[in-house]
């Protein structure tokens, strides 16, 4: 199959970026078979992550399963401001890891990191364990803190937590490619969205060092209530956010 065929066959289907997906497939295949198949899969709504079996991500290549939430190129909004945040040495955990990439990207470029991630499906816990443990992480199975070593409580400099936050009754509104191939519980954040964050946050301020950081992706009509979620758990909260990747984020600090 010509460059232009994959070109021609992706754009049929309804990719909005043809020609750049088009350059992944053909790299990615091993030869006009597999091309064939691979496109055909990408056709057919399957996530192009999950394709090729890696996502690029704040520079990393990170691997992704099928069934693994495919990390968004706005969650580099957060972890370029976790990043900022933590010194070196520090006590990073990253909550619902997915494919790990948050903590990998801590481990890359935190010097001395120590960086513990846990997510409760055991698809995202078998490939983060790819993507962190290499580096020098972690990674655990089960839900949010739960798994977590109790040494690390009221050591964690650096708390990063990409819960779920679409509301169950915008879930049928989502992409086929969200909606159809990643796990329902890596999404669906509850009737407002925030049911995973008020959990995250009635635990953080026991698992947070004095002055350690939550931070939290949320939606831009969502922050006002997550401020005040997390404001009722004792954290003191602010939002950022960065139009160009339409990325808004949540920073909660526990008093010093």
């Amino acid at each position: 199959m010509s460059d232009t065929g994959v070109v021609e066959r992706l754009r049929a289907a309804g990719c909005v970026f043809a020609e750049e997906e088009a350059e992944m497939l053909l790299a990615a295949a091993a030869g006009p078979a597999e091309l064939d198949l691979m496109v055909e899969r990408r056709a057919s709504g399957l996530p192009l992550e999950h394709v090729v079996g890696w996502a690029e991500f704040a520079g990393l290549r990170i691997e992704v399963d099928g069934g693994v939430f495919v990390p968004r190129r706005r969650t580099e909004f957060l972890i370029e401001h976790a990043v900022d945040l933590a010194p070196p040495g520090a006590v990073c955990v990253d909550l619902c890891c997915g494919s790990g990439a948050a903590g990998a990207v801590l481990l890359d470029r935190v010097e001395g990191a120590e960086v513990h991630a846990s997510d409760i499906e055991p698809a995202a816990v078998r490939c983060a364990r790819r993507n962190v443990e290499p580096r020098g992480g972690r990674v655990y199975e089960g839900d949010l803190f739960a798994p977590l070593p109790p040494e690390l409580r009221g050591r964690v400099e650096v708390l990063v937590a990409n819960v779920p936050y679409v509301p169950t009754g915008d879930i049928g509104l989502l992409p086929p490619e969200a909606r159809d191939h990643e796990p329902l519980v890596t999404l669906d954040g509850g009737p407002d969205g925030l049911d995973v964050l008020r959990r995250v946050a009635a635990e953080a301020p026991e698992w947070l060092a004095p002055g350690g950081r939550l931070l939290v992706e949320t939606s831009e009509r969502q922050a006002e209530r997550a401020v005040d979620a997390v404001t009722a758990c004792g954290l003191e909260a602010h939002v950022l956010s960065c139009e160009e990747r339409y990325a808004t984020v949540l920073v909660a600090t526990r008093a010093a």
